[in-house]
């Protein structure tokens, strides 16, 4: 399928991109976890588990929130960013939910220079 291929090669290039940079190639989790340490500017030597979840569920909603999946609400007292879902979510497989993020992922570097 020419989607996917144009995808897996936009992907690769991002993750070359990523490699340059950070020395390391991420895979999709380690991204998200990028672009919600972006969002909300959380760094910290020590991470939780629960921390880095709630890390990846900004990027989540960050990255969908570009084709109306998401809207942001507000922030809480700590300044982490809350997301209300504004539509449902298509219904795919798991390949397919993954290569959906991942275009999302490709469309919010794009937006932000990267």
């Amino acid at each position: 399928m020419f989607v996917s291929d144009d995808l897996q090669q936009r992907w690769w290039a991002l993750e070359a991109k990523m490699l340059e940079r950070f020395g390391k190639k991420p895979d999709l989790e380690a991204v998200l976890f990028l672009i919600g340490m972006q969002e909300t500017g959380f760094i910290q030597e020590k991470i939780s588990k629960e921390q880095k979840q709630d890390l990846m569920h900004v990027a989540v909603c960050t990255v969908l929130s570009a084709s109306g999946y998401y809207q942001l609400s507000g922030k809480d007292d700590e300044g982490w960013p809350h997301f209300e879902q504004v539509k449902a979510l298509p219904d795919m497989p798991m390949p397919e939910q993954e290569n959906f993020i991942k275009d999302h992922v490709l469309l919010y570097f794009q937006q932000h220079g990267f």
